[in-house]
């Protein structure tokens, strides 16, 4: 039987293989998730095919190897559901202890799907900013790493792999106009990030625009980007939303945000919770169930006159993380 360090004979000399018998990948085979036409300019890249069924898994490998290679007593991370999830599941696989803070009105599917990974949930009274208070709080402990998708840029090292995985299925470019949803804008400033990087390497000619959506129950992002603001006068008023994932009040990156969709010419769209239960119905009458936070992009693309060119939504989170929204709120 070979040893982990195996001695070959190659043309007159010796080769070494690489010593194999570390810990194995932490990936799960997350990324290069299909790109499907919607319409003749528009497409779909099917992010809730990831192996937690939402895009955050992008980021979650990133924060949890790095989480492996410090060696922490235990891992903790804030979420309205989806980050959380996949943070559990990517510290199951690499072996690390984990909790994961939620708001007390997450989705049931969603919480038992984190404690399925191994993690503990602690349900926090109050919303999304009560929720990363108690997290910030619990990892100031000795021996915690916080595995924010928010604060910890590693994530947004992770999201941007959607951007170049579009640059690579488009035959070396970029959609004309980026549509994407936006909370804690995890997902834009990694898109941002990787544009300047393939524009910066001379691998695109072009930027392409940024088109951010809001809910427009939660939607302070919006409101200082049409009123002509850099950042935010304060937090929003929290008002219930079918489009939970992106019910932030006073997303902590919202300067970044904001110059990121003006530097591309871009704009936000808000749309509203009947606009958000159509798309979510016309979407999976094509075949593909999404979650209300995940169809965000598609009800604004619906709602708008057609822009110039090629234009990409991301659907980001699977329908059976949360089910069929109604007129009473999601089923």
């Amino acid at each position: 039987m070979p040893s982990a360090e195996e001695t070959t004979e190659a043309s007159g000399g010796t080769t070494r293989r690489a010593d194999r018998s570390g810990p194995p990948p932490l990936s799960l085979g997350e990324g290069r998730t299909p790109l499907v036409p919607l319409t003749d300019t528009v497409s779909a890249k099917l992010d809730f095919l990831m192996p937690t069924l939402s895009f955050k898994d992008r980021g979650a490998v990133m924060l949890a190897e790095l989480a492996r290679r410090l060696g922490p007593r235990t891992v903790i991370a804030d979420s309205s559901g989806n980050a959380g999830t996949a943070v559990a599941a990517y510290c199951a696989r690499a072996g690390l202890d984990c909790s994961v803070y939620v708001p007390e009105g997450t989705s049931p599917k969603k919480l038992e799907q984190i404690r399925a990974h191994g993690a503990r949930t602690v349900l926090v009274p109050g919303d999304r900013e009560a929720t990363a208070r108690a997290a910030r709080a619990a990892a100031d402990e000795p021996g915690v790493f916080y595995a924010s998708h928010v604060y910890n840029p590693h994530f947004l090292h992770g999201t941007k792999t959607y951007a170049y995985e579009l640059w690579e299925e488009l035959g070396g470019r970029l959609p004309d106009t980026l549509v994407l949803p936006v909370g804690n804008g995890t997902l834009l400033l990694g898109v941002a990030l990787a544009v300047e990087e393939l524009y910066g390497h001379g691998l695109v000619d072009r930027r392409p625009v940024l088109v951010a959506v809001q809910a427009e129950a939660v939607a302070p992002l919006a409101a200082a980007f049409h009123a002509g603001a850099e950042e935010l006068p304060g937090p929003a008023e929290v008002r219930h939303t079918l489009a939970e994932g992106i019910a932030i009040p006073a997303p902590p990156r919202a300067a970044q945000i904001l110059h990121a969709v003006r530097a591309s010419g871009g704009t936000f769209r808000t749309v509203t919770e009947d606009q958000i239960r159509a798309a979510q119905l016309d979407l999976a009458r094509r075949g593909l169930y999404v979650e209300p936070t995940g169809v965000a992009c598609w009800a604004a693309v619906r709602a708008a006159p057609e822009r110039p060119g090629t234009t990409v939504v991301p659907l980001c989170g699977a329908g059976a993380k949360t089910g069929l929204a109604t007129e009473s709120g999601e089923g």
